[in-house]
């Protein structure tokens, strides 16, 4: 309800989205943890320029990038904020090598693992970061690293937050929609402004968004699909940030492709499967989208049957809708790959 002036009286925060369709205390008090450390990420990131936060802090991560000083500062401030919020057991996060085990007397039901600030090597230059996480619960008797080495199909909740010209946090429910919230700054709240986030049913915009600096080593159906994106009388356009929330984001809204698939650099991929390829997919799949490995390990398949055989393991992703991930099928069948059944086109075409 929004009165005269402008000024919405009856705001549905995220406490009180969360509250309404779990009715779980646990759950709501997680995701204000995790919405606390956002609020705070986004106060360095805004920030960074002033505090002199921007540069490299000497470190490099559980994965050998450069740890940039925000880097630190984010993972610090989401690891307080989960192990304090006393609904946590387990923690995985891209910045640390090994899990962090909550001591017993704040350990809840959730694992967690994050990437506290992705797309990182562009804070310096002020282009969008974000974070992205996803929830898992705890077997009976857990409460060890083993109730987050599960595949797609136990995550209970995925998302990711955006620091951009606004901050945006998206996420999903295992078997629900996919919302967003934006953080008002005005009152401290995220507060619900995307409801049931859906991947454009006709595929949205023509873009195709993939790091092409890594052609020369992708396999020949996945360069021959760049070539038909490039091709024709209405080529696609490209458009890749580098920071993969901001892709994704774009992504969800706009429609496209977003590529990121295995090499002959990077034989499993580049991306985190844990905290970057299981959440992401569950958020491009429950919006109507569809989130592919690609050819990885001799077959097709979706990113969430995949399960992580250790905590920073990686994965290819192709995420788009069924329109143009078609046409990657099609170049990898022409190749003789067995090859996902995909939706129908509708009557008219894409």
């Amino acid at each position: 309800m929004t009165e005269a002036s402008g000024f919405d009286v009856d705001a549905i925060t995220l406490s009180r989205y969360v509250m309404s369709k779990s009715r779980d205390t646990d759950l709501v008090i997680l995701m204000n943890a995790l919405a606390t450390s956002f609020k705070l990420i986004t106060s360095a990131v805004n920030r960074a320029g002033v505090a002199k936060l921007y540069g490299l802090a000497g470190e490099v991560n559980s994965t050998g990038d450069d740890q940039k000083k925000l880097d630190v500062m984010s993972n610090e401030m989401m690891i307080n904020a989960l192990v304090n919020s006393g609904v946590c057991s387990v923690l995985v996060s891209e910045e640390n090598e090994d899990p962090i085990i909550v001591p017993t007397e704040k350990s809840g039901k959730y694992c967690v693992a994050f990437d506290p600030l992705d797309g990182s090597s562009n804070i310096d230059c002020n282009v969008s970061v974000g974070t992205i996480f996803s929830v898992y619960e705890k077997t009976v008797g857990g409460g060890s690293v083993e109730d987050l080495l599960r595949s797609g199909a136990h995550c209970v909740c995925a998302g990711y937050c955006v620091y951009s010209s606004a901050v945006e946090l998206v996420f999903t429910f295992r078997g629900g929609s996919v919302e967003g919230f934006c953080l008002d700054p005005t009152i401290g709240e995220f507060v619900h402004t995307r409801a049931k986030m859906m991947f454009p049913k006709d595929g949205g915009k023509r873009i195709y968004s993939c790091n092409e600096g890594n052609y020369n080593f992708w396999d020949k159906p996945i360069q021959e699909a760049v070539q038909v994106f490039k091709g024709g009388d209405k080529p696609y356009t490209a458009r890749y940030v580098g920071s993969m929330v901001a892709d994704i984001h774009r992504t969800l809204l706009y429609g496209g492709i977003y590529l990121y698939p295995s090499d002959n650099k990077n034989a499993k991929g580049k991306l985190r499967c844990l905290y970057e390829g299981i959440p992401m997919a569950m958020i491009i799949e429950q919006a109507g989208g569809i989130a592919s490995t690609g050819l990885f390990e001799g077959k097709i398949g979706r990113v969430l049957n995949l399960t992580p055989d250790e905590i920073h393991c990686k994965c290819p992703i192709i995420m788009g809708g069924p329109r143009d991930i078609s046409v990657v099928y099609d170049a990898y069948k022409k190749a003789g790959v067995e090859v996902p059944p995909l939706p129908a086109a509708p009557a008219g075409g894409w």
